[in-house]
């Protein structure tokens, strides 16, 4: 199959070509900064000469979007924002335009856009969405509209003979050099891997070879479509969640770290404490309904095949 991934040159794009070459596909990446040989240049924005790679492809995978590893100014967000709406809209004008359109179109979403929440798991039947919780900072609120706004441009697009599927992913966990794995590993390597606030606050996941199997199987399944939880079944709290780390590299403590710490630490590192202290208890009820069986549906084991695969880098 020809593969075109929009916004394909970041961690989780990079995972996904490496797979998806490997199985015989020709992928192709649009991106904004080329890197590789064969990458095709877009802005994102506009339609272009990068539209041929659209025509008459079979799959197209969007991934744009400003990264939110960030501080959550306001130009930051609309930026964010932007990147994520623009991008959606200018493949969506690109699949409507081919004379040869794609028959299935994935964008990128996020998990992002269920509430804060502790008391029950979020699927996509009876998950709750976002944004008007009371117990979480007000601008929170603002990456639930991302979110939506995201899913609105493919859902409105004008792309009747592609079937669309919105990708609320959790974190991708892979082994690749600045990946999230490898952000909470150099934390737990360093002694900083405890509990932050606490640590009640849920974390979901997805290990890497379960994101692209979970990619391949919805290509394949031609009776799903609309938003799919991409998140492994088993989410756990932040606490346990980096005692496995911790545990899988041989750490025997972590330093837990206060909200104030957190939010020290998030200055610091030009990062936002959003990404660390919201309760994302998401499951993925379509998967698990359709058929899809998780390679690593929990967590610990999963840790400890990431952190076997870093080291085999030759790290640690």
């Amino acid at each position: 199959m020809k593969i075109v991934i929009p916004g394909g040159t970041g961690q989780v794009g990079t995972v996904l070509k490496r797979a998806l070459s490997a199985a015989g596909h020709d992928v192709v990446v649009l991106s904004r900064r080329p890197r590789q040989q064969g990458d095709v240049h877009w802005d994102g924005t506009t339609l272009g000469p990068w539209a041929g790679e659209i025509d008459g492809s079979d799959v197209v995978v969007n991934l744009a979007g400003r990264s939110v590893n960030c501080r959550y100014t306001p130009a930051n967000l609309r930026e964010m924002m932007d990147s994520r709406v623009h991008s959606a809209r200018v493949v969506g004008e690109a699949i409507a335009a081919a004379a040869r359109p794609p028959r299935v179109w994935l964008q990128m979403s996020t998990a992002t856009v269920y509430a804060h929440r502790f008391d029950a798991p979020n699927d996509e039947a009876t998950g709750v969405i976002g944004g008007t919780e009371p117990d979480a900072p007000g601008y929170w609120a603002y990456s639930v509209d991302i979110a939506k706004a995201w899913e609105r441009e493919q859902e409105t697009a004008g792309t009747p003979h592609t079937r669309k599927v919105a990708l609320r992913a959790a974190m991708v966990m892979s082994p690749d050099r600045g990946g999230v794995f490898d952000v909470l590993l150099r934390l737990a390597r360093l002694g900083l891997g405890g509990p932050a606030a606490g640590g009640a606050q849920y974390v979901s996941w997805i290990h890497d070879q379960d994101f692209v199997r979970a990619v391949e199987f919805l290509v394949a399944r031609d009776d799903i479509a609309g938003p799919v939880n991409l998140a492994a079944p088993a989410p756990l709290p932040h606490r346990d969640f980096m005692r496995a780390l911790r545990t899988a590299w041989g750490v025997p403590v972590g330093l837990p770290a206060t909200r104030l710490m957190a939010e020290a630490g998030a200055f610091v590192l030009r990062s936002d404490t959003e990404l660390l202290l919201k309760s994302r208890r998401v499951v993925p009820g379509r998967l698990l309904d359709a058929g899809f069986t998780f390679g690593h549906p929990d967590w610990p084991a999963a840790a400890d095949d990431l952190v076997r695969r870093f080291r085999s880098r030759g790290v640690g």
